[in-house]
Parts: C-alpha cells; sequence; structure tokens
C-alpha cells in the first residue's frame, strides 16, 4: 500500500540493469576489516588472513528471461549455471572451489528433470575441480529459477581488478566472441519454425559450433593457467558476459581511462560471420553487443603485451587512451564511431 501512496515512481527500465545496481546499491559501506572489496566488480573479496583472499561471487538465471527450456536441454543448463560463475572467478585472476546451488522449482518439473539439471552441475564441478557444498531448494510460481554462488581463493597481491587500467595499456581478448549470440539467433529461429509447424524438425546439423557457443559456455581457465605459467598479471580484467563494448567500458568507466579498439582485430570464428552476414547482422556488431561469451577480456601494459603476441587464442584488440579521447570503435574502412554500451539484455 505504502508503494501505491508514494506519487513517486520510476519504471526500472528507465536506470537499466547496471544503473539500476549503481542507484540501489549507492549507499552501501563496508564495515569489517576482512571485506577488501564489495560491489562493483566481477566478484568480492574477502580477507582470508596470511595473504590469501577467498573470492564471492553470484548468477541468478531466471527461466523465461535467461533461458528457454524448449531448445536448452537440462543436462546443458546445469553446466551453464555452473561455469558462468566460475568465469566471474577466473576474472579476478582467480581459483574457484566450491559452489552452492539454491533452486526454485514448479510443480511441472519431475525428479527426473531435476537429476538431469544436477548431472549437467556436477559435470562442469568435475572438469573444473570445484565442489558442490552446499544450498537450498523451495517452490516457485514461476517456473525454473537458479542461483549459484561460486567460492575461490588466490594470493590477496595477484587479485586483478576492473578499475586499474592504465593509459597506454594494451586491449586483449580471448576466443572469439559474437557466436554465442549467434547461436541464440538460430536456436530462436528453429524455436518460431517449430511454433508454427511442429511437423518440422530442427536443422541445426552445421551450425553446431555456434549453438554450442550458447547453449555450453566455457570458461578461461586456460587464460590464467597461462598468465600465471608466463607470470604476467594483467593491469585489469572483466568477463565478457554482457558484450564486448558493455564490459569494456566497465574496465574504462571505472579506471578512469579512454579507449580505441580496430574492427579489423576483432576476432570472430568464421561460422559466426557466415552465419551473420546470412541473418543480415555485421559481424562485428555481434562481437562488440552480443552476450555470453565468458571470454576474458583484460589490460596490459606494453611490455607483458609484447611477450604474449603470438599467444595461442589471444587477439590484441587495441589499447587504453586519455580519459578525454573518449571511447572510440574504428572501422576497416578508418571511420571513428563512438563505443557504446549497447550490451546483452534479455528477452
Amino acid at each position: 500500500m505504502a508503494q501505491e501512496n508514494n506519487p513517486k515512481r520510476t519504471e526500472i527500465s528507465a536506470l537499466g540493469e547496471f544503473g539500476l545496481i549503481d542507484h540501489l546499491t549507492k549507499n552501501v559501506q563496508l564495515r569489517n576489516r576482512s571485506s577488501i572489496k564489495g560491489i562493483g566488480d566481477d566478484a568480492a573479496i574477502i580477507e582470508a588472513g596470511d595473504g590469501q583472499v577467498k573470492v564471492l561471487t553470484q548468477d541468478l538465471l531466471v527461466e523465461g528471461v535467461h533461458f528457454d527450456l524448449m531448445y536448452h536441454p537440462l543436462q546443458h543448463l546445469g553446466y551453464k549455471s555452473v561455469v558462468v560463475n566460475l568465469s566471474d572467478i577466473y576474472a579476478m585472476n582467480a581459483w574457484p572451489e566450491q559452489i552452492t546451488v539454491g533452486l526454485g522449482v514448479s510443480n511441472r518439473f519431475s525428479v527426473e528433470a531435476l537429476e538431469q539439471l544436477y548431472e549437467g552441475m556436477l559435470a562442469a564441478c568435475e572438469k573444473f575441480g570445484v565442489d558442490m557444498i552446499g544450498g537450498d531448494t523451495t517452490s516457485s510460481q514461476a517456473g525454473l529459477i537458479i542461483s549459484i554462488s561460486a567460492l575461490g581463493y588466490a594470493k590477496k597481491e595477484d587479485i586483478v581488478y576492473r578499475d586499474t587500467a592504465q593509459v597506454g595499456d594494451v586491449i586483449a581478448v580471448s576466443g572469439d566472441l559474437g557466436g554465442a549470440y549467434m547461436g541464440l539467433q538460430m536456436l530462436e529461429r528453429e524455436k518460431q519454425v517449430y511454433m508454427e509447424n511442429p511437423e518440422v524438425q530442427p536443422n541445426l546439423e552445421h551450425e553446431t559450433y555456434i549453438v554450442g557457443r550458447q547453449l555450453l559456455p566455457q570458461p578461461r581457465r586456460d587464460i590464467i593457467e597461462l598468465l600465471e605459467e608466463v607470470k604476467i598479471k594483467p593491469t585489469a580484467m572483466i568477463d565478457i558476459s554482457d558484450g564486448l563494448s558493455s564490459d569494456l567500458l566497465h574496465i574504462c568507466h571505472r579506471s578512469g581511462v579512454g579507449c580505441r579498439i580496430y574492427e579489423e582485430r576483432l576476432p570472430i570464428a568464421e561460422e559466426t560471420r557466415e552465419r551473420a552476414m546470412k541473418f543480415k547482422i555485421a559481424p562485428a556488431t555481434c562481437a562488440l553487443n552480443g552476450g555470453e561469451d565468458y571470454e576474458l577480456l583484460f589490460t596490459l601494459s606494453a611490455e607483458d603485451a609484447d611477450k604474449l603476441k603470438g599467444a595461442l587464442d589471444l587477439t590484441m584488440i587495441g589499447e587504453c587512451t586519455k580519459p578525454k579521447d573518449g571511447f572510440k570503435f574504428i572501422t576497416q574502412g578508418g571511420q571513428v564511431h563512438e563505443l557504446v554500451a549497447q550490451g546483452w539484455q534479455h528477452t
């Protein structure tokens, strides 16, 4: 009733996801000495003693918002729900160790269906050496809700934040971009075909790469292992969950730097490029604004970037500039555009 009597009403859509988080958390204060880093990064950092820290993150997946069970197998969904959290831990240059699982389940799910979901979760735990140590289950009136928390560890001096990039740093990204977005377009197209005519079977035979990027993303533990092996610490890092443009601008705004990236350097898989062209979507748009690639985006000193040139599955896509130079995207034709945080919008 109090809400109805309040004449002031701001729609959540007016702020957007990140604006809403900033608005709701603007008065949050850390009161405990053990709380080293709170809201504002891929994960929170907690003092653990002896030069060690614990790294904590949480992610929420809601049916109809983050996933569609018409084309998302439960085993795949269980796997994905774990690895998206592990990706946040890796983005802090840390190592995940434990997860807890919270589920909201409606009565349309059977025990056998939930067994499939857990099979996927446990497969991810086994692959990345993580223990499932607890959680909670409750009923839901709105389908399936998955909430996972992940806990990791690192040496205090190894942690990498979003807000420590420097002018002159090189911007690097792992893997390739835009594949998950195009995988989603394919899945949505086949869903519409099926809805119109259930007799028609899905035609995804030649789309296994991009569909796999959407349904079974892989966190880049190998990149963290590589950085440790060559003894290089990025100056700033984030995982690409909301799209390259949005996540790069997170680093820039937090660090107080500008950026310049180049279309010709964007790593885009041939399968992604071909499918984007057939959908009449510019491949660069998929790379910049598509989400859920779960690649690592990080900045490096020029000296460290030179050491990593030629490293497998790493691409140097630009550099950090002075704040007054803004956030620029240079096309293959040499045109300069403002980099805009359109990012990933769940439907």
